[in-house]
């Protein structure tokens, strides 16, 4: 890893409390680079990777668009309601993913640099980062968010963020805590004074 990197900002949460509009912040007006787990996870199941071919053996081609693409809702229906699927999965899609953090920070000149990683806890890259920032709001914010940003019904959604590390646990070993639940002002402030703080 290059030596110049000063500060390796793990920014995390629970799904729906905000992450994307923290690290758009971060990229787009603090100018500061930002690398996507959920973009290289893509990547790792691309038409014709190796990875897909893998869940297509275990799951039947049924599990992808007739272009060959991967359906990701019939597999999110799948592993969201499964701990061992779930797990079976991550365990395929993860050293991909920490493959290509890898590469892009030995390329990276910058010394701050944001790795977006929504599973930071629970996929074990902490140890990529010098520092942790996890984004946070209410629980009835984070359910009623996801509701409306997915389209799913109550039940469901639940489900998704109880498949998740408890955001409270994710808090209790951050080194910057976002609060997400009142003004997009509000949230930028926060962002701009952690960045004060720690440079």
């Amino acid at each position: 890893m290059n030596e110049q990197l000063k500060k390796i900002i793990g920014l995390t949460g629970g799904i729906s409390t905000g992450k994307t509009t923290v690290s758009s912040y971060l990229n787009t007006v603090c100018q500061i680079p930002v690398l996507d787990a959920d973009s290289y996870a893509k990547e790792a199941v691309d038409k014709n990777s190796p990875i897909l071919e893998t869940i297509k053996q275990r799951y039947g081609s049924k599990i992808c668009f007739q272009n060959g693409e991967l359906n990701r809702k019939k597999l999110g229906d799948i592993v969201f309601n499964n701990l061992k699927e779930k797990q079976w999965l991550e365990n395929k899609i993860h050293p991909y993913v920490r493959q290509r953090f890898q590469q892009e920070m030995e390329n990276c000149q910058d010394k701050i640099i944001v790795l977006d990683i929504p599973l930071l806890f629970e996929s074990k890259l902490t140890y990529l980062v010098t520092e942790i920032w996890v984004v946070s709001c209410s629980y009835e914010q984070q359910l009623q968010r996801l509701m409306a940003r997915n389209n799913l019904k109550e039940e469901t959604a639940m489900a998704r963020i109880s498949s998740q590390l408890p955001l409270q646990e994710k808090i209790d070993q951050a080194h910057v805590v976002l609060d997400n639940s009142s003004t997009l002002n509000a949230l930028y402030e926060q962002i701009e004074q952690a960045l004060k703080i720690k440079q």
